[in-house]
């Protein structure tokens, strides 16, 4: 899309996405969620009332990416739909969305879930180091990594909780990963709550501690 004859920036691990659903509009707007009322009258489109999540992401560039998606949200006027995609226009401002199909919810058991974000609080961080993994089996095994340690260990399921009955973390790392590391282990050590939409399974520990992973497809 674009600003002020700007592209509005993309970071690719934090997409920007739009829900129609009745007479309201939702989405990800690269870090936090929003949602507002919609005013549609032939190819006149707008959105009222917008509310949005108050979440800092990083790298800074997924804030201004979606500070710039916000403003030109708020200055769209008309919609086009042509050819599967979704075109909202205003004076300055284009954003064009591609119809996507619906994401299958994964599984929980015997999915490969690679981890995305940190999340603390209201700040979500991105992954660095190796491709972290979690893994659970349905012999109530699993496996998987921080960016730089492998897990391996044991767990039990009881309602929407995981509870992790041994944990194991096997390797060094490097001073730059350590509190990734701490943070991913203390985040599943004991147990966490889960939450699967789609392919995204986000772990809960204490209601603000928590892992963001996708399902590897």
């Amino acid at each position: 899309g674009t600003l002020d004859g700007a592209a509005v920036p993309m970071v690719e691990t934090y997409p920007i996405t739009l829900t129609v659903e009745g007479d309201r509009v939702s989405g990800t707007a690269a870090c936090n969620g929003y949602g507002g009322t919609l005013r549609l009258s032939g190819d006149r489109f707008s959105v009222d009332n917008l509310a949005v999540t108050e979440m800092a992401c990083f790298p800074p560039e997924t804030m201004e990416s979606e500070q710039a998606f916000l403003e030109a949200l708020i200055d769209v006027d008309t919609v086009e739909v042509a050819d599967g995609r979704l075109v909202l226009r205003g004076e300055t401002v284009e954003l064009v969305f591609t119809a996507l199909e619906p994401v299958p919810e994964a599984e929980l058991t015997n999915t490969v879930w690679v981890l995305e974000s940190l999340v603390q609080g209201e700040a979500v961080s991105s992954v660095a180091g190796e491709r972290a993994t979690l893994e659970l089996f349905t012999d109530g095994s699993l496996i998987g990594s921080t960016g730089c340690r492998t897990l391996a260990g044991s767990y039990v399921i009881s309602g929407s909780e995981v509870v992790v009955t041994r944990l194991s973390a096997i390797g060094d790392c490097p001073p730059e990963l350590a509190e990734q590391d701490s943070r991913v282990i203390s985040a599943l050590e004991g147990g966490f709550r889960v939450e699967i939409d789609g392919d995204v399974l986000t772990t809960w520990v204490a209601g603000d501690e928590g892992l963001i992973y996708r399902a590897e497809r």
